[in-house]
């Protein structure tokens, strides 16, 4: 069972009290940033848009996908906690059943991704896909079951990642040009470290169903309708898309 230390409590009123939210959310978003190294987190909280994610660099999902204002305060309240981890402050504990508290040592984040792309700005999983983000190399790398594919991102800085249930398993993200496809991302050879574990190739991106490309359609027109992405933005993907029916 893992609960606060005094310093630790001290921290999340003080935080929860900045970024208005309430103290449950606050702890249940410092307990996720010590389950995922400090560095990256994974909650559900009603008071934080429900399921959400959030990794250093810049990097924030939560349901409530259209709510900008709470997206923000969500990313302010991981930043400031993260920070305060990352200062070496013992603000969780874990207690044993004799009733003695011993503190919770915050985990090394693993290193899954070749190292010529150079560090994440930003990285998270959802299901059985891993995904990282390189800015300084333009790479975006995603393990799917123990495969890595690598994809050049051009000028994209990607912001957030969405991946579709179904038969496809179709992802998109979001950067500064709005919803993005992964298919429209040019894949690149996997590195060599990846050929040394003998690893297979990846295949091609999976072909759309008519009824998702219709979903994706009604997606699109959505972020539109909130202004979200531009006329143009939508009118060139929403070609892009019919151009695959």
């Amino acid at each position: 069972m893992q609960t606060l230390t005094d310093e630790g409590r001290g921290i999340v009123e003080t935080l929860s009290s900045r970024h208005n939210v309430s103290f449950e959310a606050a702890r249940a978003v410092l307990f996720a940033l010590v389950a995922g190294g400090g560095t990256q987190a994974q909650f559900n909280h009603p008071e934080l848009g429900g399921m959400g994610q959030w990794s250093q660099g810049g990097m924030v999902m939560i349901g409530d996908m259209f709510n900008n204002g709470l997206k923000a305060r969500v990313d302010a309240l991981c930043a400031d906690l993260a920070a305060a981890l990352r200062q070496g402050l013992s603000l969780a504990m874990r207690q044993p059943p004799s009733g003695s508290s011993t503190s919770l040592i915050v985990p090394a984040a693993s290193s899954r991704w070749p190292e010529d792309l150079g560090t994440p700005s930003s990285s998270g999983s959802q299901n059985n896909l891993h995904y990282a983000f390189f800015p300084q190399t333009r790479r975006l790398a995603l393990d799917h079951d123990g495969r890595i594919s690598i994809y050049d991102t051009g000028d994209h800085r990607i912001t957030g990642f969405a991946q579709a249930q179904g038969s496809g398993q179709s992802i998109s993200f979001t950067s500064q040009h709005g919803l993005v496809d992964l298919a429209s991302l040019r894949q690149i050879s996997p590195d060599k470290a990846e050929a040394a574990k003998g690893a297979p190739q990846p295949s091609p991106a999976a072909a759309l169903t008519d009824d998702e490309i219709f979903s994706r359609i009604e997606r699109l027109a959505g972020l539109h309708e909130k202004k979200i992405i531009s006329n143009a933005e939508f009118d060139a993907k929403k070609a892009e898309l019919l151009a695959r029916l």
